[in-house]
């Protein structure tokens, strides 16, 4: 379980202002609230098609990135450990960039058949050359994130979509 402050300041007096303090006691931090990737978790991850990666620099300025690669595009290193590699999409190496600077990261993960959705948050590693191709054959950088938060969301807003044939937009 994640520590006893798993809130900052400005949650924790929003919490109290508008009286959603007492929704989140121990009992409920402790089932809501992870600091690894619990074994029946692992899978849905390492089965999703893609995901959303937030970043930002050390200024704060931040990015969202969808990372899509087809089921198999997460591995599962551990229960504290996942990985994925770097498609050199546009070339602007945002997400990269911001590693770079600051390695905190949030990830989305989001089914929209059942709208079982997961927020992973945690610290990121670039990894490249043969490091990244170990784990990614042919891929000459990966990312590993070593978990420091894990929170499953409720899918009363995710709207069920089905699967569409894939489009280009003819971007690079």
């Amino acid at each position: 379980m994640p520590s006893n402050d798993d809130f900052h300041a400005g949650e924790r007096a929003l919490q109290r202002r508008w009286g959603t303090s007492t929704l989140w006691d121990a009992a409920r931090r402790e089932r809501l609230l992870w600091d690894h990737l619990p074994d029946w978790v692992q899978p849905r991850i390492a089965a999703a098609p893609f995901f959303f990666l937030a970043t930002s620099d050390a200024t704060g300025r931040c990015d969202c990135s969808f990372k899509g690669g087809g089921p198999g595009l997460v591995r599962i290193l551990d229960a504290r450990r996942f990985t994925f590699p770097d498609f050199d999409g546009n070339g602007a190496f945002m997400s990269l960039g911001n590693l770079q600077q600051n390695p905190q990261v949030g990830c989305l993960f989001i089914d929209f058949g059942d709208g079982a959705r997961l927020r992973v948050n945690g610290r990121a590693t670039l990894l490249e050359g043969e490091a990244a191709d170990r784990l990614f054959p042919g891929q000459d950088r990966a990312v590993v994130v070593d978990v420091e938060l894990v929170v499953p969301n409720c899918a009363r807003h995710i709207p069920a979509l089905r699967p569409a044939a894939a489009e280009s937009w003819g971007a690079a």
